[in-house]
């Protein structure tokens, strides 16, 4: 039960896939305006990225270790990735419109989200990491970036009403502070290994 917090926690702090890694960056910038939004597309990207990763390991360890064709596994991964993001879209379409509207083009985006397959690739290269661990890795992986994005929400917002120069507004001060934010989660690094 330990190991698993620690897989959690490493993969929403100190391996942060989006502060750390710098993976799914377009829709962070994009979507993190409003808090619902951030907080809509966050949580399906939790969703997406958890169960993408147990399937995907276990397509992995069941499927294409066996039969020899580790080669295929970039688009299987990928196909698995489209068919939650399809179910995802589906059931926010159904229960919430509004939030389904405000997320756009960015709702199906999430299929060719980097930081949704770099958490299954990343999940491979974590050598001995079992069907739990993986599962436990994906979900920590998608609650760290639910955290960046709904840090940077809040932040937005807060700033919209301030005086920021000319040159720094929009797209300048949205990277200073996502850089200050990926500062702070790398202060975490050095207390879970």
């Amino acid at each position: 039960m330990t190991q698993l917090l620690v897989i959690f926690l490493a993969a929403a702090f100190t391996e942060n896939i989006l502060l750390a890694r710098f993976l799914g960056m377009c829709s962070f910038l994009a979507i993190s305006r409003q808090m619902k939004t951030s907080v809509g597309l966050g949580a399906a990207v939790v969703f997406v990225t958890t169960f993408t990763a147990a399937i995907n390991w276990l397509l992995h360890t069941y499927v294409m270790v066996p039969l020899g064709i580790e080669f295929l596994e970039l688009i299987v991964f990928i196909v698995v990735i489209a068919a939650f993001v399809q179910l995802v879209e589906m059931i926010i379409e159904r229960f919430s419109p509004s939030l389904y509207f405000s997320l756009g083009i960015f709702l199906p985006l999430i299929t060719v989200n980097c930081a949704i397959l770099g958490v299954s690739l990343f999940m491979l290269n974590k050598e001995g990491f079992r069907f739990w661990e993986s599962l436990v890795f994906g979900f920590g992986s998608g609650v760290g970036w639910l955290l960046a994005i709904v840090l940077m929400a809040g932040i937005r917002e807060q700033i919209k009403e301030d005086k920021i120069p000319a040159g720094l507004r929009g797209s300048g001060i949205t990277l200073i502070i996502t850089g200050i934010i990926a500062l702070a989660f790398v202060a975490f690094s050095g207390m879970i290994k």
